[in-house]
């Protein structure tokens, strides 16, 4: 069941009216001047971060030792230090867009393996888009009720990919209690580019930056692309691959929705197996600019590191 004051108060963010259940059209009404931030101060920086080796398996069993920490490459000291299976908060989207219909049963059948790794603990929420933005399944951890969800969807009209990343980070970023450690993702499967939201790509990839929650993009492509659709596909992974890059997730691009299975399965056993560090920046400056951030290894050179790549600081 939907939660309509959030959904309502992402409306009123956007500038959009509420249409009949937990359901808002994209692109009916002008984005005000100001994309909307997530603004706390600054103590603790966390950072999920995923350890793969030359052959891109995931490394487990590593201590704080083996990493160092660099803020606009000045060395912070390393605060926060875990490799604990932490409880995730997901947001599973789906295109539900027209041209999905072929391969919406796969992606479908794909999603419900992909539910079926939750554990105690772990919540998720199923969202579709077409134009417009639905929650099909607010946050829970009833996987009967989101596997109902997710085999709900259905093929039909435009995309608004950016409107419902939006949708997800801003009810992702107020998912756990304060100070709760727990591992925020949105897992994202879309076949092409946005054509119908009012947010753009920059606000949306702005937007991300502001918050602890990776992205993980699948990137389905069409089988038949016309006219312009190769340039627009580009685009389209182009965005996805900065978007998880930024937020120290990963993009996917299947070659056929029979791959589906593989990228799911690889999400999940990330999510599993990474490491949460956190430092106290020694920059204290509340000035709200930009901070690099960069991991690197210490005992091994073949090891390749995937993070976060930075965060606003607070403006006093």
């Amino acid at each position: 069941m939907v939660c309509a004051r959030a959904t309502n108060s992402i409306v009123a963010a956007l500038g959009l009216s509420l249409l009949a259940g937990p359901t808002f059209l994209a692109g009916q009404n002008a984005l005000g001047p100001k994309v909307p931030t997530f603004r706390s101060r600054v103590e603790i920086i966390h950072l999920n971060v995923s350890v793969t080796d030359s052959q891109d398996r995931h490394v487990t069993g590593l201590s704080e030792r083996d990493f160092a920490i660099f803020e606009d490459g000045v060395p912070q000291e390393i605060t926060v230090f875990s490799h604990q299976d932490l409880p995730l908060s997901l947001s599973l989207l789906i295109d539900g867009s027209a041209s999905m219909e072929e391969n919406l049963a796969t992606a479908q059948e794909a999603g419900v393996q992909f539910l079926g790794t939750l554990r105690s603990g772990d919540v998720a929420q199923i969202v579709q888009f077409t134009e417009r933005v639905s929650v099909l399944q607010d946050f829970t951890s009833d996987q009967v009720s989101l596997v109902r969800a997710l085999r709900s969807t259905r093929a039909s009209g435009a995309t608004a990919l950016y409107t419902a990343l939006y949708v997800a980070l801003k009810e992702l970023n107020g998912q756990g209690g304060p100070g709760e450690l727990r591992r925020r993702a949105v897992v994202l499967l879309s076949d092409g580019e946005d054509t119908t939201s009012v947010v753009t790509d920059d606000q949306i990839l702005d937007l991300a930056r502001r918050t602890e929650i990776a992205v993980y993009a699948i990137g389905l492509r069409p089988r038949r692309v016309q006219g312009n659709g190769g340039s627009a596909s580009n685009k389209a992974a182009h965005f996805l691959t900065a978007l998880a890059r930024d937020t120290g997730g990963q993009a996917y691009f299947p070659r056929a929705a029979s791959e589906l299975d593989g990228a799911y399965v690889r999400i999940a056993e990330e999510l599993r197996t990474q490491y949460t560090l956190g430092y106290s920046p020694r920059n204290v400056r509340a000035d709200g600019k930009w901070r690099r951030i960069l991991v690197r290894p210490v005992s091994r050179g073949d090891l390749r590191i995937r993070h976060k790549i930075g965060y606003f600081a607070p403006r006093s």
